[in-house]
């Protein structure tokens, strides 16, 4: 018989926390539940929305931080795809829309799911998903 896992929690490695916080938290709704250090500017951060986890880790430390990111390091990001259910999607769609993000409609996947796709800051990919009636 195999262990009990319950739950995962992705990592991701991002270049500008303040600006990953802000889609996550402010954008999406997500809460920081832990974060280090504890005041003002973090590294790392533990956010929950729900029952979905997710971590943010800065790609540098502060001192080593380069002033752009490496576009070979963003674009390898894109392998990479968070898939939310929702069984709204079409209101994510207005609701992102209305918060200025410019995306594709929603679209109806041969496979039967309706799916809405965007990338946060540091060029992962994001599903929002349901299945289709």
């Amino acid at each position: 018989m195999t262990p009990e896992i319950r739950d995962h929690c992705p990592l991701l490695q991002v270049f500008d926390m303040p600006k990953s916080l802000g889609f996550y938290r402010d954008l999406l709704g997500f809460e920081v539940v832990q974060q280090a250090p504890s005041a003002g500017d973090c590294d790392w951060a533990l956010l929950r929305r729900g029952e979905i986890e997710l971590i943010l880790n800065t790609m540098y430390e502060a001192s080593d931080r380069p002033p752009a990111p490496d576009p070979a390091r963003i674009a390898a990001h894109g392998d990479t795809a968070l898939f939310l259910s929702s069984s709204d999607v079409d209101g994510i769609y207005a609701y992102l829309q209305m918060k200025g993000l410019d995306m594709k409609e929603p679209v109806v996947r041969d496979y039967g799911m309706k799916q809405l796709w965007q990338k946060d800051p540091d060029g992962y990919s994001i599903c929002f998903q349901w299945p289709a009636s």
